[in-house]
């Protein structure tokens, strides 16, 4: 799907439910880029009754190492980035299948911090936001959000401790938040393209748990 940034025609992938219609969630990728795991997460959604949009970031570019990953966080610009979360939110709140003024976020590590972002960036367009291995420092009692956050027992990026810390700075700003931890595993966990680190048991009790929290926070009816 192309959307407009000012000028400028941006590109991310877009997937619409069996229904033709349905909440949207705004997807955010890792540092890796717009890859095909992040692909199939948009089309997961959209299964499960979602319209889902993954701005490409990277405009193409994808890592397969964290080499790679490293150099192109570092080549991006952190505010040209952050204008086209911002117009990917607007061109999902407008697309025709999404029927609900509710939107939610899903980001996993740097997509996490994204998502964090604009969930205090724009309160009135995000119900709710889920966080995979990702931990930032946002203006929470400006956000108007309920947060969703997975975190990994053995992390060496995102510890718990800071996950609990930003936890805190979330129920100190009157935000509905739950975390989970999930033992004996490391950042990456969920995703299933990174054999090292993926950990097909925990990622599927996190993607049900996602889904459960999405549906309620998003459908006027969860049972839908």
């Amino acid at each position: 799907m192309d959307f407009q940034n000012g000028q400028k025609t941006e590109k991310g992938y877009l997937a619409l439910p069996p229904s033709g219609s349905g909440p949207g969630v705004l997807v955010l990728h890792a540092w890796w880029g717009l890859n095909d795991f992040f692909v199939e997460l948009c089309d997961r959604l959209a299964r499960e009754g979602f319209v889902a949009l993954a701005p490409d970031l990277y405009e193409g570019s994808v890592a397969s190492t964290i080499a790679e990953a490293k150099a192109l966080m570092g080549r991006g610009d952190s505010d040209a980035m952050q204008q086209k979360v911002l117009q990917a939110l607007d061109a999902l709140q407008h697309h025709p299948a999404v029927q609900s003024p509710k939107l939610g976020a899903l980001g996993c590590s740097m997509g996490a911090s994204w998502a964090l972002q604009v969930s205090a960036l724009r309160p009135e367009q995000i119900a709710a936001a889920v966080l995979f291995y990702g931990v930032d420092g946002a203006d929470f009692t400006a956000a108007r959000c309920a947060y969703l956050g997975h975190f990994a027992e053995n992390d060496a990026w995102d510890s718990v401790d800071d996950a609990r810390l930003m936890e805190a700075e979330m129920r100190a700003a009157g935000r509905e938040v739950t975390e989970y931890v999930y033992p004996e595993v490391g950042h990456w966990f969920f995703e299933a393209n990174q054999p090292e680190a993926y950990n097909a048991e925990a990622a599927a009790l996190a993607w049900d748990r996602t889904v459960a929290f999405l549906n309620h926070h998003l459908r006027e009816d969860p049972g839908r």
